[in-house]
């Protein structure tokens, strides 16, 4: 039975070590989201565990080719890369400037801001583990990464065009004198 008070409203009829509780009803909003996120349940179980929506395995199989139509796709539209069209890229400030854009994007957190090195190489010595420090080596690193170090193929992600420009820009980091240089790792290549 509940009592009325007048001043603070129903109070139920017992009391736990003198206090008494108030019967105050949850609000409105409250209970409407509760039992939305109930039916939301439901459903979601029904949808993806019963129904006819994609298991984890069926959305990594799905990604999964995805990422092997971008990289074939990729691969076709890509011209043979010769020594003179390395070259050009090199050569072309705009080319060298986009690739410190992906640089900066992707590269930065391994090789550091001036390449300088850290988890990665120095790439501002003369001093190359994978390569013999030319364009077309720094563009296959690029593209197909270092597994056993941590690097990853950017063939998948970035076009062949933007592999260029990042090589590029590698290349051109070459002789410059950052801060705190990584020390020198692998062999010393003479150009």
């Amino acid at each position: 039975m509940k009592k009325q008070n007048q001043a603070e409203g129903e109070i139920l009829d017992h009391s736990y070590d003198g206090i008494q509780e108030f019967d105050n009803p949850l609000p409105n909003w409250w209970l409407a989201t509760f039992y939305i996120t109930i039916v939301f349940a439901f459903l979601y179980v029904g949808y993806y565990h019963f129904g006819p929506g994609p298991s984890l395995d069926q959305e990594l199989a799905t990604g999964l080719e995805m990422i092997k139509a971008q990289e074939a796709a990729n691969q076709k539209s890509a011209a043979p890369l010769t020594d003179e069209v390395l070259a050009a890229a090199f050569a072309d400030p705009s080319v060298r400037e986009s690739g410190k854009k992906i640089f900066v994007e992707k590269c930065l957190a391994c090789h550091g801001a001036s390449g300088e090195g850290g988890i990665g190489p120095n790439l501002t010595d003369a001093y190359w583990i994978h390569g013999n420090g030319g364009l077309a080596a720094l563009v296959k690193v690029v593209s197909e990464g270092v597994a056993d170090k941590g690097m990853p193929p950017w063939s998948a992600l970035l076009k062949q065009a933007e592999i260029v420009a990042v090589a590029s820009h590698a290349k051109g980091l070459q002789g410059t004198k950052p801060a705190n240089p990584k020390a020198p790792q692998g062999e010393l290549v003479k150009e």
